[in-house]
């Protein structure tokens, strides 16, 4: 409980938030880094997803490729990208190593829900006079969307929990807190790097569940 005590210290300490290389700062280094990865991820998977979700053909091939993808540490990707000219090129490397990262989940969870979406219903659109587009956001999207999210928030949460990994070849975020910590033998710090990181994760959980939520009554009270 000691480090723990230690580690309150440090974050209410108000030194400690100050400056470039402060608790502020690097918190928003983390977000921006999150939130630019998420968006990247989620602009390549889902129209993938969704679009073999909705024809029905090649979605269980992209799937077994992006889920083989996972077998790669991501720190591997990371330091292998920082060793090519992309190293340069400031967090570019970070950016592409946690795209690749957070991919997998999106594009699994989208294409299943499009798939789980009930057939009956679907062809009953189409009876209707629906275009493919209509079924697609009218029917399909609507009856995947809780799996969808499910997919988006697992990505969240691994993109900020593994962003820490950014620190390591010199980029920023949370990750600069603990590394910094461990340089300086100041465990404290390092525990509070950790903390800020869990929280971190767990607010943009509860956020995008709460996004979720809200979205789903809109949709219900229509």
């Amino acid at each position: 409980m000691g480090a723990i005590a230690d580690a309150w210290t440090w974050l209410t300490t108000a030194a400690n938030w100050a400056g470039e290389s402060g608790a502020g700062h690097r918190l928003g280094e983390h977000l921006w880094l999150t939130a630019v990865c998420l968006a990247l991820a989620c602009a390549i998977a889902l129209p993938i997803a969704l679009t073999l979700g909705h024809i029905g053909k090649g979605g269980a091939l992209a799937v077994n490729l992006s889920n083989a993808g996972r077998a790669v540490p991501t720190f591997a990707v990371l330091v292998l990208l920082t060793l090519t000219p992309l190293g340069r090129q400031g967090e570019l490397p970070t950016v592409i190593a946690l795209v690749l990262f957070a991919v997998p989940p999106l594009l699994t969870n989208a294409y299943v829900g499009m798939r789980e979406v009930d057939r009956g219903v679907v062809e009953a659109a189409r009876g209707m006079g629906m275009s493919g587009g209509q079924v697609l956001f009218r029917v399909e999207l609507p009856l995947a969307f809780s799996l969808i999210m499910t997919g988006v928030r697992s990505a969240a949460v691994q993109v900020v929990a593994t962003a820490t990994l950014a620190a390591l070849p010199g980029g920023g975020g949370l990750g600069r807190l603990i590394t910094a910590g461990f340089n300086t033998y100041n465990t404290p710090q390092v525990v509070a790097g950790a903390i800020l990181v869990a929280a971190l994760a767990l607010t943009v959980e509860a956020l995008l569940a709460l996004a979720q939520w809200a979205v789903q009554q809109a949709v219900r009270q229509r």
